[in-house]
């Protein structure tokens, strides 16, 4: 990864939150719309390009890695709450420990799936054959980080956080990724161990992913309209990245 690529993963945190700060009141409408589309945009990379690189000349025990993944991000969630899925059930006059388990859960999801970016263009090159070039990872995370970082900042202000305190967090949960892209960076793995980190962390897309879609329905079973809509157009922008 580059010094940019780093800067925009921090910065698409930052200003996802700090958008929160601001607003008059709490628009759950656009921040489904935006998760509707990073879901489809992330289930669409994942089937399109992490799945075949996982799998490509791999042992037969793969899968395994991908449902201890899924397993994991099960796990964590009883730290976030969720919060990753736009999850935002304020606890008012919640003490320090409420929002350090959220970060808990947060914090460690974002450092592992963080880890392949910084080897990812080569894994990727290596897996379908050509020249590197192309981080449709970077882009499935920044648009999933956004609005993630966007429910955390809501869910802490709802919750009676002073906003220095909300900050600090914020500034915290930015840094995971490119924390994670780092130590895979200068780790030096194999690609074989490569490719068991990038199934971990399609098990963690396929949960997240799923989960978002999912739930675009409200729970009537039904996704129409803008919903609609917006999973078809981040399921186009994930076919567009074959082309």
């Amino acid at each position: 990864m580059t010094v940019i690529e780093y800067i925009l993963l921090f910065l698409s945190v930052v200003l996802g939150g700090g958008i929160a700060f601001y607003l008059k009141k709490n628009n759950k409408e656009i921040l489904s719309l935006v998760l509707s589309f990073s879901g489809a945009y992330i289930l669409g990379i994942t089937v399109l390009h992490l799945m075949p690189g996982t799998f490509h000349n791999a042992p037969s025990q793969q899968g395994l890695f991908v449902l201890i993944g899924f397993c994991i991000q099960l796990f964590l969630e009883q730290f976030s709450g969720g919060v990753e899925h736009g999850h935002m059930h304020a606890h008012k006059g919640a003490g320090a420990g409420f929002a350090v388990s959220i970060m808990i859960g947060l914090c460690v999801h974002a450092f592992m799936e963080g880890m392949p970016l910084g080897t990812y263009e080569n894994f990727h090159a290596h897996t379908h054959g050509h020249e590197p070039g192309h981080n449709h990872l970077l882009i499935g995370i920044i648009l999933h980080k956004a609005p993630a970082a966007f429910a955390l900042v809501l869910l802490l202000l709802m919750s009676g956080f002073s906003k220095i305190y909300v900050w600090f967090c914020l500034l915290f949960f930015a840094i995971m990724s490119p924390l994670g892209g780092l130590v895979g960076e200068y780790a030096h793995f194999s690609m074989e161990m490569q490719q068991i980190v990038v199934a971990v962390v399609v098990g963690s897309f396929l949960h997240i992913s799923t989960t978002i879609i999912f739930e675009a329905d409200g729970g009537s079973h039904k996704i129409l309209g803008k919903k609609l809509m917006a999973i078809i157009g981040g399921m186009g922008m994930a076919l567009l990245t074959l082309i």
